[in-house]
């Protein structure tokens, strides 16, 4: 296929790669549902053995519009190629990009992603993926069922493997914004499969603006991780570390939103190395908004949340992550986000979503019940209260 000039590849789709825990895949087919945000008649998707410590055999491929479940619409079942080639190795801590496929897919729709591991993937192989994607994938029983209309099931897990990306063909005027972020983008703590984290309902508005002829069509990138941090790896690479690969190296970016860095206050294994300070966040965040600014890429950051006594998986003998000095420099960064000028624009998450009568808390409907991570309600509140007007 001859990719028209006047289209690009979009990003409509992202799942963040990172080392997943787990058991053994042992010749089984896994069968992912993605919830693109923009569509196209033309895709490919990208496969991630970005920490594998060996080469990584993909047996068999297979794309399909989703009906329910693990079940697919048989007549817009597609097998992938890469290179030509049903089958391919993937190099330890590679990449590899399928070839164009030729299938109608709708905005806000989901696809389903079958793909055969036809080797035994113990834990000394170390799977890429996403950890509790809050997204049902199914695992077949041993065999290639890539193309199988309904999947047998075997199990069912809440981790997106291999899969890293879905791109669009789209037209040339078309954006692309990743979310970038730890939990609190990745929306633990959400509905299991209800598609009700804030970047779900950004994509939902960006489409609704863009059908009623008040908007370019923009992509949207969900590239959170459940713990991440801006100075310091853990649950995957630092954001310092991965703003290249996660951001940069993203098909048709154009803007970035970062909100993290309540985890590098927390400490959550109290490693003496890894305590930080308000400048060292700050400074963290200054280079990542002159790396977007470099790249030509417009950079937001959101405001932190508040914690106050939060309660969420603390170490052995401890209530919560929450202390007033955390707080001092949580309030510290949050003051530099909104007064410095490093980003192009604010996004004042805490704003949105604290308690007025309680500054330092969240609102009791939006808060999930830890006072860390918002509930569905909250997540939804934060998708509604960016900006459009930031993406004209």
């Amino acid at each position: 296929m001859v990719e028209a000039r006047s289209n690009k590849w979009v990003g409509s789709w992202t799942s963040t790669p990172a080392p997943v825990e787990g058991g053994a895949l042992d010749g089984r087919t896994i069968r992912m549902i993605a919830r693109v945000s923009i569509g196209g008649q033309t895709l490919r998707l990208r496969l991630s053995n970005a920490y594998g410590l060996r080469m990584l055999t993909i047996g068999a491929t297979h794309v399909a519009r989703r009906l329910n479940g693990a079940a697919i619409d048989p007549g817009s079942d597609q097998a992938v190629t890469f290179n030509g080639a049903p089958t391919t190795t993937i190099g330890a801590g590679a990449l590899i990009v399928s070839d164009p496929i030729e299938l109608d897919l709708t905005p806000l729709s989901d696809l389903a992603v079958s793909i055969h591991l036809p080797d035994t993937l113990d834990n000394s192989f170390q799977v890429t993926g996403r950890g509790n994607a809050r997204q049902i994938s199914y695992l077949s029983p041993q065999g290639d069922f890539s193309a199988a209309a309904d999947m047998p099931e075997a199990e069912k897990i809440e981790d997106i493997l291999i899969l890293s990306g879905i791109d669009v063909l789209a037209p040339a005027g078309t954006g692309g914004i990743v979310t970038l972020g730890d939990s609190l983008t990745d929306c633990n703590i959400s509905t299991v499969d209800a598609n009700r984290r804030w970047p779900d309902e950004l994509a939902r508005r960006l489409q609704a603006r863009h059908d009623q002829g008040r908007g370019r069509l923009l992509g949207v990138m969900n590239q959170g991780i459940g713990g991440n941090r801006i100075l310091h790896d853990k649950r995957g690479d630092s954001c310092l570390r991965r703003f290249d690969r996660d951001v940069l190296a993203q098909p048709g970016v154009t803007h970035v939103i970062v909100f993290l860095g309540i985890n590098d206050i927390r400490n959550r294994y109290a490693n003496p190395d890894e305590n930080i300070t308000a400048d060292e966040m700050i400074a963290g965040l200054n280079q990542l908004a002159l790396r977007a600014h470099a790249a030509g890429i417009k950079i937001y950051c959101g405001t932190m949340l508040t914690f106050e006594n939060e309660n969420y998986n603390p170490p052995l003998g401890l209530p919560g992550l929450y202390t007033e000095a955390g707080e001092a420099t949580r309030q510290a960064v949050n003051g530099w986000i909104r007064e410095a000028g490093a980003f192009d624009a604010t996004i004042d998450f805490e704003l949105a979503l604290r308690d007025p009568s309680h500054p330092t808390r969240m609102l009791p409907m939006y808060d999930c019940g830890d006072h860390l991570h918002p509930g569905d309600e909250g997540y939804l509140r934060m998708g509604e209260y960016v900006d459009l007007s930031l993406f004209d």
